[in-house]
C-alpha cells in the first residue's frame, strides 16, 4: 500500500499548534485504511481547525460558521459511497453549530465528526468557547468566563449517539487508532480531540493534558451506557481518552424508504415532468 496517497500542504497555523498533529494523524488514518482521495469528502465551517480540509488532498467543502454538518449530511445522503468527514473546531461544532450537532445525532447519518477542541476561539483572537472552563481568563474575559462549560461527550451520549470518543492530539498513535475506528463505524461518530492552542489558551496546554490524560484499557466496557455517562463526566485531575461509548444503531439510510434500496441517490432515476410540475407550483 502506498503511504503517500494523501498530500498535506503548508498551513496558516501557529508554530506548535495541536492542529498539526491532528492533520498528520488524519492523513495516516486514511492511508492505513487504504482509501483514495477521490473517495473522501472533508467538510468544515469557519475557524482555524476548519481550515483542515484545505490542507489535505481530498474533496473538500468549507461553508458557513457552524454549518458544516448540514453540508456533510447532504453529501452523504446524495452519495452514500463517499466517506464524509467533518473536521472542524469546538466553536464551529458546539457553539454556532450546536443545533445541527444535536439533531444529526437523532438522524444518525453515516458521517464522521472530528472536533478540534482547544477550548477557545483561536481564529477570532481568544475569547471563551462553549468548552472553556468556568472562570477561565481570556483577553476578552479578563475576569474569567462566567458560563458553565459544555461537556460534548456527555451530551452526545445522552442524546443517543452510537459512537462517542475522546482523544488527545499529543498522543498520535492513539489518535490514529480512534480516527480509524470512527471512520469505519456505520453511523454518526463523534471524536472530541483535546487540542492545545499555544497562542490563546494558556491553561489547557500540552503539559496540562500530558499530566491528566490516560487511555481506557480493555477492562473498560464501552457498550454500557450508564458506565459511559459516568466516564464522560470524569474531567479534571484525570481525563480518559478512548472510545467512551459504542452501540450499533440503524442509520438514516437504513431507515429511509428511498435510500434503503442501497443505490446512491445521485444514481436514481427521476421523473423530470413530476419535478417540473412541483417547481411550477412555486412560480
Amino acid at each position: 500500500m502506498s503511504t503517500d496517497k494523501f498530500c498535506t500542504y503548508e498551513t496558516a497555523w501557529c508554530p506548535g499548534c495541536g492542529n498539526f498533529s491532528i492533520l498528520e494523524c488524519l492523513k495516516k488514518a486514511l492511508e492505513e485504511l487504504d482509501m483514495d482521495p477521490y473517495e473522501v469528502l472533508m467538510v468544515a465551517g469557519i475557524g482555524q481547525a476548519a481550515k483542515t480540509p484545505q490542507y489535505i488532498s481530498a474533496n473538500s467543502f468549507c461553508g458557513l460558521h457552524g454549518r458544516s454538518l448540514p453540508a456533510a449530511v447532504a453529501a452523504k445522503i446524495a452519495n452514500k459511497n463517499l466517506t464524509v468527514i467533518v473536521d472542524t473546531g469546538d466553536g464551529d461544532s458546539y457553539g454556532e453549530g450546536g443545533n445541527h450537532f444535536i439533531h444529526n445525532i437523532r438522524r444518525n447519518v453515516d458521517i464522521t465528526h472530528f472536533v478540534h477542541d482547544n477550548q477557545i476561539y483561536g481564529l477570532t483572537k481568544g475569547q471563551a468557547s462553549p468548552t472553556s472552563s468556568e472562570g477561565q481568563i481570556t483577553d476578552v474575559q479578563p475576569t474569567g468566563s462566567i458560563n458553565a462549560p459544555l461537556n460534548p461527550v456527555l451530551l452526545a451520549i445522552a442524546a443517543g449517539a452510537g459512537f462517542v470518543a475522546r482523544a488527545f492530539s499529543g498522543d498520535k498513535e492513539h489518535l490514529v487508532s480512534i480516527m480509524k475506528q470512527a471512520i469505519l463505524y456505520k453511523g454518526y461518530a463523534l471524536v472530541d480531540i483535546l487540542q492545545p492552542c499555544v497562542s490563546f489558551n494558556r491553561v489547557n496546554t500540552f503539559a496540562y493534558y500530558k499530566k491528566r490524560v490516560y487511555r481506557l484499557d480493555d477492562s473498560y466496557d464501552n457498550h454500557n451506557k450508564t458506565v459511559a455517562i459516568q466516564k464522560s463526566m470524569e474531567y479534571g485531575d484525570r481525563i480518559p481518552i478512548g472510545v467512551i461509548y459504542q452501540e450499533q444503531k440503524r442509520t438514516f439510510h437504513e431507515k429511509n424508504i428511498v435510500l434503503s434500496s442501497g443505490k446512491p441517490l445521485i444514481d436514481m432515476q427521476y421523473n423530470i415532468n413530476f419535478v417540473q410540475k412541483i417547481i411550477e407550483e412555486f412560480i
